[in-house]
């Protein structure tokens, strides 16, 4: 298990962030782009399988994604995890930490990342002064918990192809709505033991439903990755009609 932390280096100005070309993402105000580029120390970068955060641990900084995947989970005492979410380019990382004051999760990288490093003892700033980017935080806050929300509904309702379908079309969703991928084909880069832990599955289990759902033909597997091929049938056998269509905060 590595171990990263931020480095001062600053590589992408908040002016050019690729992110605000994307359309799903809504547009600054001059003054709070302003802040967002004084809040901004610097960029980290990690690879795959590096831990971000630990949980117990204390962090000073908040992050954005810039690129890649991660995601979020917690352990047992004897090992066992329990992946919470996944984390895409424009999430917020380590928000329970600033606030809180202590990691109650970890976080991984799942693929080659970037992040955005903010200085956590800035937040009271941005509130106080920004309230536009205030309310932009509690829609984050709020949106995960309408994710985690879903995810909870999937494990205690939906059967286990059910929740596989459900996992993979949410993923395809949310990597679509960030530009990644082209037309219906995208990679998303998980293995079979990361869909395992995220669904509660044993990894036989789960090797046998995921097959169910290659054979027609809605997904391909390949080396650290599913390939999404029909998303349509994904979503009619989970029964998810997806996620409504708004414009999200980008910090």
């Amino acid at each position: 298990m590595s171990y990263v932390l931020p480095s001062s280096g600053r590589r992408v100005p908040c002016e050019q962030c690729p992110l605000r070309a994307i359309g799903s993402f809504r547009e600054f105000e001059p003054q709070e782009l302003r802040f967002v580029s004084s809040f901004k120390t610097g960029e980290l970068t990690a690879e795959t399988g590096t831990t971000l955060m630990s949980e117990g641990t204390h962090s000073a900084h908040l992050y954005t994604l810039l690129s890649g995947w991660a995601f979020r989970y917690k352990s047992l005492p004897d090992g066992r995890r329990q992946i919470l979410n996944y984390m895409l380019p424009g999430d917020l990382v380590g928000l329970q930490g600033s606030i809180i004051g202590e990691m109650e999760h970890s976080v991984e990288a799942l693929s080659s990342l970037v992040l955005c490093v903010f200085q956590r003892d800035r937040l009271n700033e941005l509130f106080r002064n920004h309230p536009g980017l205030g309310f932009d935080i509690t829609w984050l806050a709020a949106q995960e918990e309408r994710m985690l929300d879903e995810h909870l509904l999937s494990l205690g309702r939906r059967t286990a192809m059910e929740r596989a379908a459900y996992l993979i079309a949410f993923l395809y969703h949310r990597a679509a709505s960030v530009g990644l991928g082209t037309g219906k084909l995208l990679h998303i880069p998980i293995t079979q033991q990361h869909v395992a832990d995220t669904l509660g599955l044993s990894i036989v289990h789960t090797n046998k439903t995921l097959r169910k759902l290659a054979d027609r033909k809605m997904i391909r597997w390949l080396d650290r990755a599913c390939e999404v091929v029909d998303i349509d049938g994904l979503m009619e056998v989970s029964g998810w009609e997806g996620p409504s269509e708004r414009k999200r905060p980008l910090i």
